[in-house]
C-alpha cells in the first residue's frame, strides 16, 4: 500500500513558477516509477510527466516540455514537479501517481493516486 499527498498548488500569475511536491508513505517509492497527471474542468485527466525508479529516465508531455521538470528524492520518498513559464492552459488539478513498473504516459500503468492539488494560473 502506498499513500500519496500532493502539495504546493495555488494561484500564480501567467509567466510565474510553482513547485509541486508528492509525499509518499507506506512502501518505498523507489520500487516504482512515478508520474504527474492533471485534469482541467470538463476535460479528461492527461499525462504530464513521469520519472523512472532510479530518477534517470524522464518523459514529458509535449505541452510542458522545456517548461516543467520532474524529479524525485527516493531517500525522502518524495517527487517534485517544477513548473516554469506557466500559462492559462496549465490550470488544472494536478495528481501524483505511483505503482508503474516503468515510465509510462498511460493512466492504467499506475496503481496509487493522490487526492490532487489545484493549480490556477491567472492572466
Amino acid at each position: 500500500q502506498v499513500q500519496l499527498v500532493e502539495s504546493g498548488g495555488g494561484l500564480v500569475q501567467a509567466g510565474g513558477s510553482l513547485r509541486l511536491s508528492c509525499a509518499a508513505s507506506g512502501r518505498a517509492a523507489s520500487r516504482y516509477a512515478m508520474a504527474w497527471f492533471r485534469q482541467a474542468p470538463g476535460k479528461e485527466r492527461e499525462f504530464v510527466a513521469t520519472v523512472s525508479r532510479d530518477g534517470v529516465v524522464k518523459f514529458y508531455a509535449d505541452s510542458v516540455k522545456g517548461r516543467f521538470t520532474i524529479s524525485r528524492d527516493n531517500a525522502e520518498n518524495t517527487m517534485y514537479l517544477q513548473m516554469n513559464s506557466l500559462n492559462s492552459e496549465d490550470t488544472a488539478v494536478y495528481y501524483c501517481a505511483v505503482g508503474g513498473s516503468s515510465t509510462s504516459r498511460t493512466r492504467t500503468n499506475y496503481t496509487y493516486w493522490g487526492q490532487g492539488t489545484q493549480v490556477t494560473v491567472s492572466s
